[in-house]
This record gives C-alpha cells, sequence and structure tokens, in this order.
C-alpha cells in the first residue's frame, strides 16, 4: 500500500512538472475556448487575418475596375454609333447634297471625315481598355494563386481552431487535481496531440502567410499597373481628339472666310452668271433662255427646293414661290426678293423661268 502511495505520488509530481512545461507553451486570453496558442502564433494568426481582408478588399476593387472598364465600353460603343451616323449624314451632304462646292457642303463634309477619325481613335481606346485593363484584372479575380493562398488561410483557421480546442483539453486536465492513473495517461496523450498540432499549425501558417503576401503584392502592383494603362490611353485618345478638333475648326473657320469674302457687289453680271447655268439645264433652246428686265437686269426664278433661313440676311423659301433674282454669287449664294423680303439663299435651289402666271410675279414682288 505504501509503495502504491509512494507512486502515486511520484506520477502526481511529474504531472505537475508537465503542467507547468504546458503553461510555458500556452497561454489562455479571454473565456471558454478562446484559446490563443503562443506568442509567435497569435502574431501569425493577426498577420493572416490582415492578409486576407487585403486580398478580398483588393479582389473587390478588382471587379469594380472591370466592371467600370466595360461599361465605358459599351457606352462608348453607342456612342460612336450615334456619331457615325452623324458623319455619314454630314458626308452625304457634302457630297449629294444641292450645294456641292458651297462653304456649307464643305465643312459639313470636313466634318463628317473628322468625325469618322475622332470614332476610330475612340475605338482603339476601347481596345486597349478590354485588353490591357479589364482582361488582365478579370484573369487575377478568377486565378488560382488568390484561391489556392485563401485555401491554405483556411486550413490554418480550422487547424488552429482545433488546436485552441486541444489546449483546451490539456488545461481540463491539467487543474483536475484528482483522477488517478487514467487522468496521467490522457494528459499525456492531449499534451502529444497538442505538440502535433502545434507543430503543424507552425508550418501551415508560414506557408500561408508567405502565399497570402505574394498574392498581395501581386494584386497591388498589378491593379496600379492597369489603373496607369486606363490613364495612358484615355491620355492619348483626348489627345488625339484635340489636334483632330483644331485642325477641323481651322478648316471651318477658313471656309467661313471664303464665303464672307466671296458676297457679290454687282448683280447684272451675277445675273449672266445664273442665266448662262440655266441655259444649260433647258437644252440651250432659245424659246427656254429666261427674258429678263432689261431695265433692272434682275430676272425671276422658281423655287425647287425649300430652303429655311438660319442667320440674319437670309432668306426662307417654300417650292412653288417664285423669287425677283437681284444677284448671284460665285460662292453658290443668290440676293433676291420674294413675298416682300429679301435675302440669300442657295442658288441651286431655284431655277429661272420664261414664263410665269401674272399673279405670281406680284406675289413675288409685292407678297400680296
Amino acid at each position: 500500500m505504501d509503495a502504491f502511495r509512494k507512486s502515486a505520488n511520484k506520477l502526481r509530481e511529474q504531472v505537475v512538472k508537465q503542467q507547468h512545461a504546458v503553461l510555458k507553451q500556452f497561454s489562455g486570453h479571454g473565456s471558454g475556448n478562446d484559446v490563443i496558442i503562443d506568442e509567435a502564433e497569435l502574431q501569425r494568426h493577426q498577420q493572416l487575418e490582415k492578409l486576407y481582408i487585403s486580398t478580398r478588399t483588393a479582389k473587390h476593387f478588382q471587379r469594380e475596375v472591370v466592371r467600370g472598364v466595360e461599361g465605358l465600353v459599351s457606352t462608348g460603343s453607342k456612342q460612336s454609333e450615334v456619331a457615325n451616323k452623324l458623319a455619314d449624314e454630314c458626308k452625304k451632304y457634302g457630297t449629294e447634297g444641292p450645294g456641292v462646292g458651297g462653304a456649307l457642303s464643305t465643312a459639313s463634309l470636313q466634318y463628317g471625315t473628322a468625325k469618322i477619325q475622332m470614332e476610330k481613335e475612340r475605338d482603339t481606346m476601347q481596345r486597349v481598355l478590354t485588353t490591357q485593363v479589364a482582361e488582365p484584372l478579370k484573369a487575377m479575380v478568377m486565378g488560382a494563386p488568390l484561391e489556392d493562398a485563401r485555401q491554405l488561410t483556411q486550413r490554418y483557421d480550422r487547424l488552429r481552431q482545433e488546436a485552441e480546442a486541444q489546449a483546451s483539453e490539456v488545461n481540463k486536465r491539467r487543474t483536475r487535481e484528482a483522477g488517478g492513473v487514467d487522468n496521467v495517461v490522457k494528459l499525456q496523450a492531449a499534451e502529444q496531440k497538442m505538440g502535433e498540432l502545434s507543430s503543424a499549425m507552425a508550418v501551415l501558417g508560414k506557408e500561408a502567410a508567405s502565399a497570402m503576401t505574394a498574392v498581395e503584392i501581386q494584386q497591388q502592383r498589378l491593379t496600379l499597373q492597369r489603373m496607369i494603362a486606363l490613364v495612358h490611353a484615355e491620355q492619348a485618345y483626348h489627345q488625339r481628339v484635340a489636334e483632330i478638333l483644331d485642325q477641323l475648326q481651322d478648316q471651318l473657320v477658313s471656309q467661313l472666310q471664303k464665303s464672307e469674302a466671296n458676297v457679290p457687289s454687282s448683280g447684272a453680271a451675277a445675273g449672266d452668271m445664273f442665266i448662262a447655268q440655266n441655259e444649260d439645264a433647258n437644252l440651250g433652246s432659245d424659246s427656254a433662255k429666261p427674258k429678263r428686265n432689261q431695265a433692272s437686269n434682275y430676272f425671276l426664278a422658281e423655287v425647287t427646293h425649300p430652303f429655311e433661313a438660319e442667320s440674319h440676311g437670309e432668306l426662307s423659301l417654300a417650292v412653288g414661290d417664285f423669287v425677283v433674282v437681284r444677284q448671284v454669287a460665285p460662292s453658290g449664294w443668290s440676293e433676291g426678293e420674294c413675298k416682300g423680303q429679301a435675302g440669300w439663299f442657295p442658288s441651286s435651289y431655284v431655277e429661272a423661268r420664261q414664263r410665269m402666271p401674272g399673279t405670281k410675279v406680284a406675289e413675288a414682288v409685292t407678297g400680296m
């Protein structure tokens, strides 16, 4: 009996020593099963938490950038469709309109051509945004390195939870004053398992931290590079469009200056030019040649295309109206009077007439 007691006391002393060793390796914080293994693992756990939050936030930001870029490309494609239609209409008027060669038709053609060039620049920018910004970011969001690193972190968290539960079991058995040999054996087994978990957790924690750190660095670097590419693409687009607009402005101003410089001062010579143009259309017949008032060198013409005055000094015309033409300019514009109103209108919108109703003549002059 005494021998048994001595053996039990000796075993109890060994247990106390083992408990002290466990206390050095494991320390409890908080309450319940919330047990932090040691200081090194606590720092590792905090590091992984920060890395997990950082990479998750960067991943969400990359997704938003991709969505934004894809939205810009989609909206830009719709704008290009409208702009190209406008350019086609301008070019059509400049090449097929009644005033071909005039200031407005030339300016319209120049604008349409420039607009098409600008839309080509937009298309180039959109291709760059897709291939150099959206696609690389999307590939990283869906890439294996990030998922692998996150899985390692999740495995580490599960192992850490298991280690915390095992540490709690060790502490529980350590604090028991009685329990005999059975408790000692179970305590030793728990301590052995705790050691294995602690060792595995340390290795996995380092591996997870290394993988997450590499992903974080790659995320930050790649995202910044793609944002720089985004800025460069937009900058190149706007610079090129500005150059096209500057050139177009010079062309349109030049057309305006030429048009203003060609305002006629002599009605007789201009009238002769108009008559010559209409003689070709009337097959050169003597009977078809329009007769003019010999005293004034004016002649009468019928409106064949409607014209809406857009600025001061222009004369609105309706199809079927008769105009007293007083001047015809080389620029393709004529000056005359219709329904008591005087102003300028495109020469090609009217045709000289030999015969016309007397009421129309009176209407053209008096507007009655």
